[in-house]
């Protein structure tokens, strides 16, 4: 088995793990607008309670959403649904990040938590169980799909065991949320700013450039008698 390698973070990257029935409509209604605006779906959430809220997951390929973006995907999104009404009668449009503890729908999240703990229900049962708990190993792919492999923690005797699980057999993943997970969210958030910082300064420094001032034409001195 090959551990994956890293895979094109693009806007068509597919969700290995995708929802059911009308989050999935809505999912497939939202994908094209989000995609137009750099974005892409992660996740469709429907809640009745006291009033119906449709939660849209969205982020950057690189993992990233900012409030900006929430903005921009809710002003894009709302006439839409407005015209297609996915929900009868009233109701509330979330749009919001993934979070720290984030659903994990993709190869390329899968790659990125590397290292981190995680908790997944399989909607295909593996050795008759169906939820499983661990730090996630390796992403391997062979004959089949692609598998998560976890480290599971040692059982009654102390032996160390592991399970591997194909992503497409999932029904959710999701990390924990652990310190480790929190500092690596910090840094990479800080890394993310320092690098936005920089390109604004570098637009900003171009935008304010002086030209050159043209010189004149030096005066041609006539040598004729």
């Amino acid at each position: 088995m090959d551990q994956v390698s890293a895979p094109e973070e693009g806007l068509d990257e597919p969700r290995l793990i995708v929802e059911g029935g009308l989050a999935q409509r809505i999912g497939r209604s939202a994908e094209p607008t989000l995609r137009a605006l750099g974005l892409r779906l992660v996740r469709v959430k429907i809640s009745a309670g006291q009033g119906a809220t449709v939660q849209i997951m969205a982020e950057r390929p690189d993992g990233l959403m900012t409030i900006d973006d929430c903005e921009r995907a809710s002003d894009a999104l709302s006439p839409l649904f407005d015209v297609e009404e996915p929900v009868h009668g009233a109701y509330r449009l979330e749009i919001s990040s993934p979070g720290i503890d984030r659903p994990l729908t993709r190869v390329s999240d899968f790659r990125r938590a590397l290292g981190h703990e995680m908790k997944i229900e399989m909607a295909v049962p593996v050795d008759g169980r169906k939820r499983f708990r661990g730090a996630l190993e390796a992403v391997e792919a062979r004959q089949g799909g692609t598998f998560a492999r976890l480290r599971l923690p040692p059982d009654e005797d102390g032996e160390a065991a592991s399970a591997e699980l194909a992503i497409a057999d999932m029904s959710e993943a999701r990390l924990v949320l652990t310190d480790d997970l929190i500092r690596a969210a910090l840094r990479r958030e800080k890394a993310a700013k320092k690098q936005t910082k920089a390109e604004r300064s570098g637009a900003a420094a171009k935008a304010v450039a002086p030209r050159a001032a043209k010189q004149p034409a030096p005066a041609r001195r006539d040598t004729r008698n």
